[in-house]
């Protein structure tokens, strides 16, 4: 079983910077993708960013596209978000997630093999 232990979260006033970190407890663990995901009080869950393992391929949400930025380490079997610019708006419970097999659609969380715990980050005006 592969666990997913996220960290970095915080609570951060606007226009702050924070980098949340999703490390893989398991040596050998391989996927074809990382993702991550959010949920804001009150709405569903919705795709943040993605990630292939070993491909230059990113993906972003559009409304932060020009603030965060995905980024793994093989090494380390880590993935990493980096968002700056925060707004109150990105405010959430904030996941990785894994996915195993190829396929399309890396916004979409279905697809998706496993999960962190979530980490909170807190952004206020």
């Amino acid at each position: 079983q592969v666990q997913l232990v996220e960290s970095g979260g915080g609570s951060v006033q606007a226009g702050a910077s924070l980098r949340l970190s999703c490390e893989a407890s398991r040596r050998t663990f391989s996927s074809y993708a990382m993702g991550w995901f959010r949920r804001a009080p009150g709405k569903d869950r919705e795709f943040v960013a993605a990630s292939i393992w070993k491909s230059v391929s990113t993906y972003y949400r559009a409304v932060v596209k020009v603030r965060f930025t995905i980024s793994t380490d093989s090494v380390k079997n880590t993935v990493y978000l980096e968002m700056t610019s925060l707004h109150p708006e990105d405010t959430a419970v904030y996941y990785c997630a894994a996915r195993v097999r190829y396929g399309p659609r890396l916004q979409d969380d279905g697809p998706y093999d496993y999960w962190g715990q979530g980490t909170q980050v807190s952004v206020s005006s």
